[in-house]
């Protein structure tokens, strides 16, 4: 984990987030439960929502995908 947080610092990236079932893990490495479901800036979501990564839209909540019925937990955390 903490070698894939360098490398998320090294090319700059400023937050890091995950869906997870395996929340106490994520927590131990300093991620956060999302409370606030929309954190991506507007100019970033307008680029994600041509992605044609499922987890991607999932997590943007985007309507051509399932809910999330597995009910796995989003977090963030920020560098």
């Amino acid at each position: 984990m903490e070698r894939l947080l360098e490398d998320a610092r090294a090319l700059g990236v400023a937050r890091v987030f995950c869906l997870t079932f395996e929340v106490d893990f994520f927590k131990k490495h300093g991620f956060e439960v999302m409370a606030d479901q929309t954190a991506v800036d507007p100019v970033v979501y307008s680029e994600l929502l041509r992605s044609h990564d499922e987890g991607v839209a999932e997590f943007l909540d985007l309507a051509r995908v399932k809910p999330n019925t597995l009910g796995n937990t989003r977090m963030i955390k920020t560098l």
